[in-house]
């Protein structure tokens, strides 16, 4: 180590101890104002600033404000992901509950507010003359999933396109979740699509992680339903 090093280090070490004890004694700190005077920048350097027990107040005010919006956001964040990891479980369960490919379908529908979503849907690339009688299911036109998620692509959260995806119902989506839904064998390209009216719904990693997870338990179970091959 340096001599320049040795002899900075207790410099650190004291300047951490006067930082502590300022912490701990704000009250003492604020009522004396020969230390604030030693602590505060001259009076040239605060411009219109003239009272040093305001300037420290407005500056401890400033600090605490940041300091609960921080908390505040991680309060919001813990409590969003239980609520998404929950509605997850829940999604997995209703589908092993499923006794038809029609009521799986029916748990992807209801399932969207569990989400965070206003809308849910399985797209299906299909010919527009094909038909599915299915509620739930929508057509979309071949190509659709690549063009979307790109070739190897397995979702994409976006802040459009709900119409393109969803019809009429995504008319005014501010954020969209798509994952791909791998059916094996020669069956169609299949998405699963959710759909929020307020902008970022899904911009979360968590909830990301979360949809990406539902959306292979959803690939599952209609591969089992319509007895297709795993992928």
């Amino acid at each position: 180590m340096s001599e320049q090093a040795k002899t900075a280090l207790p410099g650190l070490a004291a300047a951490d101890a006067v930082k502590t004890y300022i912490r701990m004694n704000r009250e003492t700190l604020a009522a004396d104002g020969e230390l604030l005077a030693l602590l505060l920048p001259a009076r040239d350097d605060l411009g219109d600033v003239r009272d040093f027990q305001r300037f420290v107040i407005d500056r401890l005010a400033a600090e605490n404000a940041t300091l609960r919006a921080e908390r505040d956001g991680l309060l919001s964040s813990q409590r969003s992901s239980p609520g998404m990891g929950e509605g997850v479980r829940r999604f997995i369960l209703d589908l092993i509950d499923a006794r038809s490919f029609a009521e799986a379908i029916a748990v992807v529908i209801a399932a969207a507010p569990a989400f965070g979503a206003d809308r849910a849907a399985i797209c299906v690339e299909a010919e527009q003359e094909d038909t599915i009688r299915t509620e739930g299911v929508r057509l979309i036109p071949p190509g659709t999933a690549e063009a979307v998620l790109g070739r190897d692509g397995s979702g994409a959260i976006l802040s459009g396109g709900g119409e393109l995806l969803l019809g009429a119902a995504g008319a005014g989506l501010g954020s969209v979740a798509v994952f791909r839904v791998k059916l094996g064998g020669n069956a169609p390209a299949a998405l699963f699509v959710l759909g929020a009216f307020r902008d970022g719904a899904f911009e979360d990693d968590s909830v990301a992680a979360d949809l990406r997870f539902a959306a292979r338990a959803l690939e599952r179970a209609i591969r089992a339903w319509l007895d297709l091959p795993k992928s």
